[in-house]
């Protein structure tokens, strides 16, 4: 088995792309990275976990969110280059199996948020269109994307500022109504030091972190344009922790406004729960106008995250087919699209595989909250390959270090450390079933590997005598 993270190692020393990101053009990039959609999908699960102090949660996960990304900030300086947490854990440890195991890990993450994304873009599909059951609006969603990254869309970096714009844009709404709210004088800021009756105030701040955490996430895409960005280690760690705390004190904002707009258990019942916020009738506008208008915001932003994580997912199955880690197969690239179809129609088949499972589960009487579900397995491998990120600033320590290394401070290190494995702990131990489909997740990349490595020489194509090979179909 070939080292993906090596490889892209010795291709970042060439030095191929253009330095031309400025600091400024980065705090936004981290910005609209982190500013997913999981708050629209995930608020009312946090809410009903904590309660009315339900922003705490929020606020402590970009905290820990933030402090990790200081070890990402470190490690971009010393590696500038567009493999992320596969490199860092190959310089560190310099074990391919590892490496191998946490792209894997890191593909599996994608495949459950958008399957979690998928099924919070139907519930608010059906909150405007009461037709068609969830699952079925879930694989449309699905198919939908991959035919769209398969035309090649998603190359417009316009589209995507667009998408961006109109998800900041659904979250402001949310804040004017709080403002509103309050400057009515109808606001109770009692709800917002208010727990959940039954559950120990710390434990349900920590189980509110951990699935908030999944709207936390994004940031570490951010190292992927570290090799283009001038000055990285002066310019880099700003941006990514002020990107970072800008998020975090939207989110906090948005929080608030939903807590003091909307009864908790409302919030708590609703599978669009920040659409509650606006059918609270609090604007003097049209409620049925808001309320279409609101709708289409939020499936405008899970869609923008979506397709992000659908690209994702058939450009590492795309590149581990390169690597010979995967079937060759996977390395198919369209002769007129220029697109991996062959990566992007399995990544569909995968997270369809995810919905039909937790929908079947759930007409079985198991009870399955795919969402939850999808989000805790989604948390449980980002959460696990951050702190061997941190461990792996750790060891790098004294290698490869200049004057203008950033350096993070290793005490908040440590505290990051702490709190990445007590979330991990925690998610696993509230939800243990979640390992189950971990388990398959990375099972599905240990058998594509098995197969590359058993039949790979048979079915790899053949050389076109310049040392490239034939992958288009």
């Amino acid at each position: 088995m070939t080292d993906v993270a090596a490889d892209l190692d010795r291709r970042g020393d060439r030095g191929e792309l253009k330095r031309s990101i400025t600091g400024r053009l980065l705090f936004f990039y981290v910005l609209g990275d982190v500013l997913g959609s999981g708050i629209y999908v995930l608020i009312g699960l946090v809410a009903g976990a904590v309660g009315g102090a339900f922003w705490l949660a929020f606020a402590v996960g970009v905290t820990v969110a933030t402090i990790t990304g200081l070890a990402y900030a470190e490690l971009a300086t010393k590696y500038p280059r567009a493999a992320g947490a596969a490199l860092y854990v190959n310089k560190a440890f310099g074990n391919r199996t590892l490496t191998f195991l946490v792209t894997v890990c890191m593909l599996a993450a994608v495949f459950a948020a958008a399957g979690s994304l998928a099924t919070g873009f139907a519930a608010y599909f059906n909150q405007v269109w009461d037709l068609p059951p969830l699952l079925l609006v879930s694989l449309v969603f699905v198919v939908l994307l991959a035919v769209v990254n398969y035309v090649g869309i998603t190359e417009s970096v316009v589209v995507n500022m667009v998408m961006t714009f109109i998800e900041v844009l659904g979250l402001l709404i949310v804040m004017v109504i709080g403002i509103w709210y309050v400057a009515e004088g109808n606001a109770d800021f009692g709800t917002l030091t208010d727990f959940e009756a039954a559950t120990n105030p710390v434990l349900a701040i920590i189980a509110g972190v951990a699935l908030a955490f999944f709207a936390m996430t994004g940031f570490e895409n951010a190292v992927n344009v570290a090799e283009e960005t001038i000055e990285p280690a002066k310019s880099f760690p700003r941006a990514l922790v002020g990107g970072m705390i800008a998020a975090g004190v939207i989110y906090v904002l948005v929080s608030m406004a939903a807590a003091l707009t909307v009864p908790i258990s409302t919030l708590q019942g609703s599978d669009a729960a920040l659409l509650e916020v606006v059918k609270a009738d609090i604007l003097p506008i049209s409620l049925t106008f808001m309320t279409y208008l609101f709708a289409c915001i939020a499936m405008v932003a899970i869609t923008n995250t979506t397709l992000v994580s659908v690209v994702t997912q058939s450009r590492i199955l795309y590149g581990m087919a390169k690597e010979d880690v995967v079937p060759s197969g996977f390395g198919k690239v369209h002769s007129s699209r220029r697109s991996p179809w062959v990566a992007l129609i399995f990544s569909a088949l995968v997270v369809c595989g995810l919905l039909v499972i937790g929908w079947l589960l759930n007409e079985a009487g198991v009870g399955v909250d795919v969402v939850e579900r999808l989000a805790a397995v989604t948390v449980i491998f980002l959460l696990a390959i951050y702190a061997l990120v941190i461990v792996s600033t750790f060891k790098l320590r004294g290698s490869d270090e200049d004057d203008d290394t950033f350096t993070a401070p290793t005490w908040l290190l440590i505290v990051g450390l702490l709190g990445n494995l007590v979330l991990l702990w925690y998610v696993v131990d509230d939800d243990p079933s979640s390992l189950w489909w971990c388990a398959g997740l990375v099972g599905v990349g240990l058998v594509l590997f098995l197969i590359e490595y058993a039949f790979g020489k048979r079915d790899r194509p053949a050389s076109t005598g310049r040392g490239d090979t034939v992958t288009e179909d």
